[in-house]
């Protein structure tokens, strides 16, 4: 199920063109790099470990220059210098760390977007919230994020709901006659994931939208593995509510709070089922009754991680600066790269591309599929220095961060991986 929107992605009137035919060279890729617009932001990242290079963006984010300084100065000056009388600062904190994701890389308004817990805490109260406002089953499908598939059953259970599994090829993700048919006689909520954990499969957001509401479903999005590597605009294509890891593409560090987005015309009407002082209208009244606050506050429950915001801030400030378009074209660029070598290199030792071939129809990270692939990744990294992830299923994904990773970082790294290969074989 992959979005219809024009691709705006290759390397066309911002990178070289690369003839298509012609093998590449070490100059091809010099080029690449030399016009890349991006290439200062290599700079303001920690530098990698020498000799190694870092191809997996979608499971850790490369630590920005800048988040020490930002922790260091909240836990000496605020926290150290001010003591107790630094909390009132740190009250509205997850709206205004969500305002700035809102606008950022979200495409949503300020006041739809909150910042809090973790990716699984939010999908439950979200969902949950969804199936106290309406009746009817629980879609889902096999190729979501498994803690998604946990939350998602599990509240069916608990609500007396059905839940609806969609069966998906694991290349290609749901598809959406497969999503017509499991809406079919009405539903409560569908909840995807708009980029495929597995393959890199990118939905078509609005498609999607489409085919649920019309059977009186709220969509409930996991944007984990999309949000800081797509310019996503949630409030032009009309989505309900979505939730998200912060630590992945937008490299907001371990342990870093998820995001959580409900549509404006929907905060009257849901309700979450963890109710707590920070979601109260009035925070600081400690009253006994609970009366839920008329914002996008009412989805928050306690005290939020304040030091983990605190090093999320400097990331998404940092993406902002280079902005979600250039760094979607250049991923779409490395990504393309790195399966041009890998067909030539890779492929004759049983890599197969597990997910869309072209890069405008996948999210910031190319999988392939290898019968050996639990094996490989760790001796990949031990032997070529190359760190890449290793994926259920036999699969090893690839996801070159665009803001730190150069044209030549990727054919080297194919390059290394071809000789430890090659050597294996022999």
């Amino acid at each position: 199920m992959t979005t219809t929107q024009p691709d705006t992605h290759g390397y066309a009137d911002v990178y070289p063109e690369v003839d298509q035919d012609s093998t590449i060279e070490p100059s091809t890729v010099r080029q690449l790099d030399a016009a890349d617009p991006l290439a200062a932001f290599r700079s303001r990242f920690a530098p990698t470990p020498e000799g190694m290079v870092f191809l997996n963006g979608a499971s850790l984010g490369r630590l920005p220059a800048a988040t020490a300084d930002a922790t260091d100065a909240l836990v000496r000056g605020e926290w150290g210098d001010r003591l107790a009388e630094a909390r009132t600062q740190w009250l509205d904190l997850p709206q205004r760390v969500g305002d700035e994701l809102a606008v950022t890389v979200l495409g949503a308004r300020p006041g739809e977007v909150v910042a809090s817990d973790c990716t699984s805490v939010n999908l439950y109260k979200l969902a949950a919230a969804a199936l106290r406002d309406r009746p009817g089953a629980v879609v889902l499908d096999d190729d979501n994020f498994p803690t998604d598939q946990y939350v998602l059953t599990g509240l069916a259970e608990e609500y007396g709901r059905e839940a609806r599994v969609i069966r998906t090829d694991p290349d290609r993700g749901p598809q959406p006659e497969q999503l017509r048919l499991a809406v079919e006689g009405g539903a409560a909520l569908v909840s995807l994931s708009l980029v495929s954990h597995r393959s890199g499969a990118l939905a078509d957001i609005r498609t999607v939208q489409e085919i649920a509401h019309a059977a009186g479903a709220l969509v409930l999005w996991d944007l984990s593995h999309a949000v800081g590597a797509l310019p996503l605009q949630l409030t032009a294509d009309g989505a309900d509510l979505a939730v998200g890891s912060t630590y992945k593409h937008l490299c907001g560090g371990p342990g870093a709070p998820a995001l959580l987005y409900v549509r404006e015309e929907l905060h009257g009407r849901l309700t979450q089922p963890v109710q707590g002082w920070y979601g109260h209208r009035e925070q600081l009244a400690m009253r006994h009754d609970y009366y839920p606050d008329p914002s996008i506050r009412r989805f928050l429950t306690g005290s939020p991680p304040v030091l983990s915001l605190a090093a999320l801030q400097p990331a998404v400030r940092l993406l902002g600066e280079a902005g979600l378009e250039r760094m979607r074209t250049k991923s779409t660029a490395l990504t393309g790269l790195f399966q041009r070598l890998a067909a030539e290199l890779l492929a004759p030792y049983g890599f197969r591309l597990a997910g869309p071939a072209d890069p405008a129809e996948r999210g910031g990270h190319v999988t392939y599929a290898h019968e050996r692939a639990r094996q490989l990744v760790p001796l990949i990294a031990e032997r070529a220095g190359v760190l890449v992830d290793y994926g259920a299923h036999d699969r090893i994904r690839v996801s070159p961060a665009p803001l730190s990773t150069r044209f030549e970082d990727v054919y080297e790294a194919v390059h290394r991986i071809h000789r430890v290969l090659k050597e294996e074989s022999a």
